[in-house]
């Protein structure tokens, strides 16, 4: 995480937030850019930072549905670049 930045803005350091663990590793979890207020996810242990147009609403907002009781109100209604809209 100390050498992670943003890939939108460059923002650093960034939040992380895990939601399960697998053999020590982060199985599932968010990182937060509080500068952009973009999220990504980590899923099966692979941290998903890719630019907004590579991204895929569909996994994203299934991701958001998942783990909707871990992740801050503040990125369920209005992170980037998809958001469950206040949900």
């Amino acid at each position: 995480m100390e050498i992670l930045a943003c890939p939108i803005c460059k923002h650093h350091p960034l939040e992380l937030k895990v939601f399960r663990r697998s053999d020590g590793e982060i199985a599932e979890g968010i990182i937060l850019c509080h500068k952009c207020d973009r999220w990504y996810p980590i899923i099966d242990e692979i941290p998903h930072m890719l630019p907004d147009d590579l991204r895929e609403e569909k996994e994203d907002k299934a991701f958001l549905e998942e783990w909707r009781t871990e992740i801050p109100e503040k990125v369920l209604s209005g992170g980037k670049p998809y958001n469950l809209g206040g949900a």
